[in-house]
């Protein structure tokens, strides 16, 4: 079988404050805002790490989909003020120093740095919405 060429280029989290997710993800993290389109609560802001253009989030709106059922919709909201909707691992060379950068942030901290028994040191928040960013430390 022939390897196909393909990379991750973006993934979806959802915003239920975009001014929030955008300061938390601009601010907190360092992403560059790459693109911000809509009005009021109904944008979708595309940030990304510094030096990976080719990578990037895109905070959206929940549920704005026509084809949701509003039974859906409310599932879709229960579920993002549990945390348990959007999910996203990053990684980081200095685990400690973005802990600290976030811990200093609003953010909810879910799981402060740790060694886990199966080989990496990890970290756990929430951002904004709900979504559990967790951020593993590469050697």
């Amino acid at each position: 079988m022939t390897a196909m060429d393909i990379t991750i280029h973006s993934s979806f989290l959802p915003h239920n404050d975009p001014e929030a997710s955008l300061a938390f993800y601009r601010d907190t993290l360092g992403f560059e805002v790459r693109n911000d389109v809509g009005h009021g609560t109904m944008r979708w802001i595309t940030v990304g790490p510094a030096g990976q253009p080719d990578t990037s989030i895109v905070l959206h709106p929940p549920a704005v989909d026509p084809g949701i059922t509003d039974d859906e919709r409310r599932t879709i909201t229960e579920m993002m003020a549990k945390g348990t909707y959007g999910i996203i691992l990053l990684a980081t060379h200095d685990l400690d120093g973005v802990f600290a950068k976030v811990q200093e942030s609003d953010a909810e901290v879910v799981q402060e740095p740790t060694s886990q028994p199966y080989g990496i040191r990890d970290c756990a928040f929430r951002d904004p919405a709900g979504s559990l960013i967790r951020i593993q430390e590469l050697n």
